[in-house]
């Protein structure tokens, strides 16, 4: 999985500085160093981001809208505000755990290790791609094995025994911006599983963020779907108040 965004601190998830490479210093990065220039982009200080995500299966479409507040890779809070019978969902990440509140049965529910990989709000994203979001650097071995004149082509094999989920990442990063165009994610055997595609790059304060992504399984039995996320409001490197990333948090800001 791609673990570079925190949900999407994200998610989610994943906050961007703003860097304008020189393209002469561009062509003497390794993979590490464009994955390094990748992972400071998409994990600023704080953030507080307001997207939709459209969650698109053979039996229709769903839409969730949400709020997410972050401070560095390793804090974030995400509350849903639509539709009505999801809103005040919210769900707390520290480190690696995850909880989730449910106002309609008013329960605080960790969520465990056996359930990482299942779907997140029905979407195509897992509640791994939340919470395992900062390892793409530090799990994973880089290489470049393509370039062009707008972007790289990174590919990242595991260390042994890294406790991540795929056997295989291909990464497009744009020399512009330092931030990643497609990701390929392939299983132990070498199958393509899914991609993500980031798109329409925006300008928010005095940096840059993808502002539609859109995955796409590729598995058989999800042919067909595909779920898309849009940015709508996003603020970075302000003061995000540490009271969201507690436990009593879940309940509180649920209203």
């Amino acid at each position: 999985m791609w673990k570079g965004f925190n949900f999407f601190a994200m998610v989610i998830i994943f906050c961007l500085c703003c860097f304008w490479p020189q393209p002469a210093r561009a062509a003497t990065l390794d993979g590490a160093a464009v994955i390094k220039r990748v992972e400071d982009n998409l994990n600023g200080k704080t953030a507080e981001i307001s997207f939709t995500m459209v969650v698109k299966t053979r039996r229709g479409a769903r839409t969730i809208k949400m709020t997410s507040y972050s401070i560095g890779k390793k804090k974030s809070f995400i509350k849903i505000r639509y539709p009505g019978k999801d809103k005040g969902i919210t769900f707390l990440k520290i480190d690696n755990a995850m909880w989730q509140y449910v106002p309609r049965i008013e329960r605080v529910l960790k969520i465990p290790a056996s359930m990482m990989l299942q779907s997140w709000m029905g979407s195509d994203f897992t509640n791994d791609d939340l919470v395992r979001e900062s390892s793409i650097l530090e799990d994973y071995n880089h290489r470049i094995i393509s370039q062009g004149k707008d972007d790289f082509e990174v590919e990242l094999l595991p260390h042994e025994n890294a406790p991540v989920v795929w056997g295989r990442i291909v990464m497009g990063v744009s020399k512009t911006y330092f931030l990643p165009t497609t990701v390929k994610y392939y299983d132990d055997a070498g199958k393509l599983v899914r991609t993500i595609s980031y798109q329409q790059v925006k300008k928010f304060g005095a940096r840059f963020y993808p502002t539609y992504w859109v995955l796409t399984p590729k598995d058989k039995e999800k042919a067909g779907h595909r779920t898309t996320v849009e940015i709508t409001a996003a603020v970075f490197d302000k003061p995000v108040s540490e009271e969201y990333f507690t436990k009593m948090a879940l309940r509180r800001f649920s209203d």
